[in-house]
């Protein structure tokens, strides 16, 4: 895993937050994931602005993970958000629910989520978890928004 990998994580249970950060951290990960409480927070750590508009001390997340039910602005609303501006999709997102309602899992999909995975309660389970997702995206590669060609390119027609 490459330590330097930068994690957003979109929790509303503080449990489940310090559960994945100690999780990251055994798995060698430096910085310890950036914890937003609903999805308008992370809206604004995404998009640069507010109390995030400094990157050097909020960098791009090369990972986000999301719980779907919040209160407020939930996680498929960050998934919208993301499906909405192009310029974010490429953001491997991976959906980390206590749900798994069948109706969660496809509209997760639908609205572009990579990977849906459904909470543990056991924390060696938990590790295991964090572990396989962390080795699976450490091998694939990882643009960031900002690198040309932007999405938009690819998904224009040309006439």
């Amino acid at each position: 895993m490459d330590p330097s990998t930068i994690v957003l994580l979109i929790e509303d249970n503080p449990d489940d937050a310090l559960l994945m950060q100690r999780a990251f951290k055994a798995h060698g990960l430096l910085r310890p994931p950036h914890v937003c409480g609903n999805g308008t927070e992370a809206i604004a750590y995404l998009s640069g602005t507010g109390v995030y508009h400094d990157r050097a001390k909020h960098p791009f997340p090369n990972l986000l993970i999301t719980d779907l039910k919040m209160p407020g602005s939930d996680g498929f609303d960050v998934l919208q958000w993301l499906r909405d501006h192009q310029e974010f999709v490429i953001i491997p997102t991976i959906v980390w629910s206590s749900s798994a309602e069948l109706s969660d899992v496809k509209r997760a999909y639908c609205l572009g989520a990579n990977g849906y995975l459904c909470k543990p309660t056991d924390f060696q389970k938990f590790k295991e978890m964090v572990a396989d997702v962390l080795r699976y995206w450490d091998r694939c590669e990882k643009p960031m928004p900002n690198m040309p060609p932007i999405c938009a390119e690819f998904t224009s027609k040309s006439e």
